[in-house]
C-alpha cells in the first residue's frame, strides 16, 4: 500500500469551526443540567455554574490561540506541553489521552447515540441482555455503539476531506436544530413556571430529586459548585481537538486560533440559552428529577407534546453522530505525533495513501469499542475531569514559560488578555480541582492514578534516549 509522509491541508476556517463545535455538542447539554441543579438548587446557580464554565473555556481557547500560532502542526496540547516543559509531561498527557480521555469519551457519546435510537428502535434499548458472561454484559445499545465507531472510523481512513463533509453537515444541522429547540421552547415558556423558578435565584441549596432540600454552610456551597462544574466542563469539553488536526488546516497561524474562538463562542451562548429555555418550561424539580437526568427529553415533551421524545431522540442522534466523528478524525493525530517522537508504536507514526494516521485511527477504534463493551467509562469520564483541566492549566502555564523560554520565538497571534485571562483561568482551574479534592476525592484519585502510571511506560518506551532529551 502507498504511503504518503505528509498531512494535506484541506480544512478551511468553516471546517476548522465546524470541528470546535461539533466535538463540543453531544449529549451533555440535554443530561448534565440535572446533576447541576441538584447540587445548586436555584435557577440563578444553574446559569452561573454554565456561565463560569463557559467563561473558563473561552479564556482557555483564547490562550491556546498564541500556542497553536506558535506550533502549528498535529498533535496540539500534547506539542504545547511538551515544548513548554519536558517530553515526559506531554506524554503524561497522551497517554491519558489514549487511555481515557479521548477513547472512553468516544465510547460514551456512542452509546449515547444508542440510547437515544432506542426512543425510535426499541429493540437497541440499553436495558436488554444479550450476552451475558458474568464479568461483562452486552446489550443492542453496545453493539450499535461499536458500529458507528467503527464506521466512522472507516469513513475517517479515506482521508479528512471525507471526515469534513460529515463534521461540518451534522454540525451544521445540530446547531440550526438546537436553535430551533430553544424558539420553540421560549413560545412556549410557562410564565408561572418561569416566575416561581427566579423567584430567589440565588438561594442554594441542595435539592434533592424526591423534592426534599439541604441547606449548605458557606465552605460547602463552594464544593457544591465545583460538583456540579463536572457535568458542566465535560459538556463542553473537547473544543481544543481542532488543534490536534493544525497540519491539515489552511492558514493555521490564522485559522486554529479564529475557529477556537467562533466555535467556543457559539456553543457557550447556544448552552446558556438552551438552559434558560429549561427554566422556562420545567420547574426545578423537574428539572432535578428528570428520567435518568434526561432533561432535554422532558423539555421536549413540555414544548412538542407526544411527539417531543422522537424530536429530541432524532436531534441528540445527530449530535452525538457529528460529535463522535469529530473526536475519532483528531484523536489519531495525537497518537501520530508520539510515535514520531518515539513515545509510541512506530506503525502510528505513518500515514496512508489518504495521508491520514489508519492505524492510529483503528487502534484508537479498538480502544473505543472495548470502553464501549465495559459500560464503566460513564464512571472513568466523572473521575477525569480533575485530570482534564490540571492539564488545561498546566498548558496555559506554559504560555508564560515558553514566552520567556523563547522569546524571540514567532508569534503570529498573541494570548487575548494576556496576562490578566490566562491567570484568572489558571486560579479559577486550580481551585476547582482543590475543591474537588477536597469535597469529592473519588472524582480526582483514579483519574490521577490513569495518569502517573504513564511514568513508568514512557521510561519503558522512551529509555535512555528520552532521558537524554530531558
Amino acid at each position: 500500500m502507498e504511503n504518503n509522509t505528509t498531512f494535506k491541508p484541506s480544512l478551511k476556517l468553516m471546517d476548522a469551526t465546524m470541528l470546535v463545535a461539533g466535538s463540543m455538542i453531544g449529549s451533555g447539554i440535554f443530561i448534565v443540567s440535572a446533576d447541576i441543579t441538584r447540587n445548586v438548587g436555584s435557577a440563578g446557580w444553574l446559569m452561573f455554574v454554565w456561565l463560569i464554565t463557559g467563561f473558563m473555556t473561552l479564556t482557555a481557547a483564547l490562550s491556546y490561540g498564541e500556542l497553536s500560532a506558535m506550533f502549528p502542526r498535529a498533535g496540539g496540547q500534547y506539542v504545547y506541553l511538551k515544548e513548554g516543559y519536558r517530553p515526559i509531561v506531554g506524554f503524561l498527557y497522551g497517554w491519558s489521552f489514549f487511555t481515557v480521555i479521548q477513547t472512553a469519551t468516544i465510547a460514551a457519546v456512542g452509546v449515547a447515540f444508542a440510547k437515544f435510537t432506542a426512543y425510535l428502535v426499541p429493540q437497541v434499548s440499553e436495558t436488554r441482555v444479550i450476552f451475558d458472561a458474568g464479568f461483562v454484559t452486552v446489550s443492542p445499545a453496545q453493539l450499535l455503539s461499536i458500529v458507528v465507531i467503527v464506521f466512522l472510523t472507516w469513513i475517517n481512513m479515506h482521508g479528512v476531506k471525507s471526515g469534513k463533509i460529515v463534521q461540518t453537515v451534522f454540525t451544521i444541522a445540530k446547531l440550526l436544530s438546537l436553535l430551533g429547540l430553544i424558539v420553540f421552547g421560549l413560545f412556549a415558556l410557562k410564565t408561572s413556571v418561569w416566575d416561581k423558578n427566579w423567584q430567589n435565584p440565588w438561594d442554594m441549596h441542595r435539592l434533592n430529586a424526591d423534592g426534599s432540600v439541604a441547606q449548605y454552610t458557606t465552605i460547602a456551597a463552594l464544593g457544591a459548585i465545583a460538583s456540579a462544574m463536572v457535568g458542566s466542563i465535560f459538556s463542553s469539553d473537547s473544543w481544543n481537538n481542532v488543534t490536534f488536526i493544525a497540519g491539515e488546516i489552511k492558514n493555521p497561524k490564522r485559522n486554529i486560533g479564529l475557529s477556537l474562538a467562533l466555535g467556543t463562542l457559539i456553543v457557550t451562548i447556544i448552552y446558556l440559552l438552551i438552559n434558560v429555555m429549561y427554566t422556562g418550561v420545567l420547574s426545578l424539580h423537574e428539572i432535578a428529577a428528570a428520567d435518568r437526568d434526561r432533561v432535554g427529553v422532558e423539555a421536549s415533551r413540555h414544548i412538542f407534546g407526544s411527539a417531543g421524545t422522537v424530536i429530541i431522540a432524532l436531534l441528540i442522534m445527530v449530535s452525538t453522530f457529528g460529535c463522535n466523528n469529530g473526536l475519532i478524525m483528531s484523536g489519531a493525530r495525537v497518537y501520530y505525533s508520539m510515535a514520531k517522537d518515539g513515545l509510541f508504536f512506530k506503525s502510528v507514526g505513518t500515514l496512508n495513501k489518504n495521508s491520514v494516521p489508519g492505524i492510529g485511527l483503528w487502534l484508537q477504534c479498538v480502544f473505543a469499542c472495548l470502553w464501549s463493551l465495559s459500560g464503566k467509562y460513564g464512571d472513568l469520564l466523572d473521575m477525569i475531569s480533575f485530570v482534564v483541566v490540571i492539564f488545561y492549566v498546566l498548558t496555559i502555564i506554559g504560555i508564560f514559560i515558553l514566552r520567556k523560554k523563547q522569546p524571540n520565538a514567532e508569534r503570529p497571534y498573541k494570548a487575548f488578555g494576556y496576562p490578566v485571562l490566562p491567570i484568572i483561568y489558571i486560579i479559577m482551574g486550580l481551585a476547582f480541582c482543590i475543591l474537588l479534592i477536597k469535597y469529592k476525592p473519588a472524582y480526582t484519585y483514579p483519574g490521577l492514578i490513569i495518569t502517573l502510571t504513564g511514568i513508568p511506560v514512557y521510561y519503558l518506551i522512551g529509555g535512555k534516549k528520552q532521558i537524554a532529551d530531558q
